[in-house]
């Protein structure tokens, strides 16, 4: 490890541009990226804001850890799918799932009363050709000027990575699962 002296001047100019709302990207392979929205719901939701989840592959009945916690704080998640694809018994019904979901996501983010709507692993109905990216585009980039949304899952597409305000890359170095250390609740549910 390097030893650094910490900066003693702010190392950036304060922005000058309008507040707005932004586009954020949560991606890649590593862990983190729903963890990182959520953390955004709970920070917003900390300011009075209204935040609404949508998780795009969970089943409506799912109660993870975030469910729960949620649920308490009175930030409502909905499970839009059913679950994980190889888990599907039919996928023509997992795609249907997943256009009635987006349909009820479009109309909150155009409503303009939530200042922020996570759209949690929304990239994998996009890259199985289940959502129309040209939709998902066009909704983004006409929603009310101050609605916030976070796309989170891997290899979002490049026109949405193109268009967001934010985008961070969520890097795998190592993963527990890798060592054959299975998932523990309360850190990966």
């Amino acid at each position: 490890m390097q030893i650094e002296t910490p900066p003693t001047e702010k190392p950036y100019d304060k922005a000058e541009g309008e507040r707005r709302g932004l586009i954020i990207v949560n991606t890649g392979d590593g862990k983190g990226k729903s963890t990182a929205a959520f953390g955004l719901a709970l920070r917003a939701h900390g300011r009075g804001k209204a935040v609404k989840i949508y998780q795009f592959m969970k089943v409506p009945t799912a109660r993870f850890g975030e469910h729960r916690m949620f649920e308490q704080l009175g930030i409502p998640v909905e499970g839009l799918g059913d679950g994980f694809s190889w888990k599907s018994k039919d996928l023509d019904h997992s795609a249907q799932l997943a256009r009635d979901g987006w349909a009820r996501a479009r109309a909150v983010i155009l409503g303009g009363e939530h200042f922020l709507v996570v759209l949690d692993e929304i990239t994998y109905p996009l890259i199985y050709g289940w959502l129309p990216l040209g939709e998902v585009l066009t909704t983004l980039r006409e929603r009310p000027r101050h609605v916030h949304v976070v796309l989170t899952g891997r290899r979002c597409p490049e026109e949405i990575v193109t268009m967001a305000d934010t985008v961070t890359e969520m890097k795998l170095i190592k993963h527990a699962f890798q060592a054959g250390i299975p998932a523990q609740r309360g850190i990966e549910d």
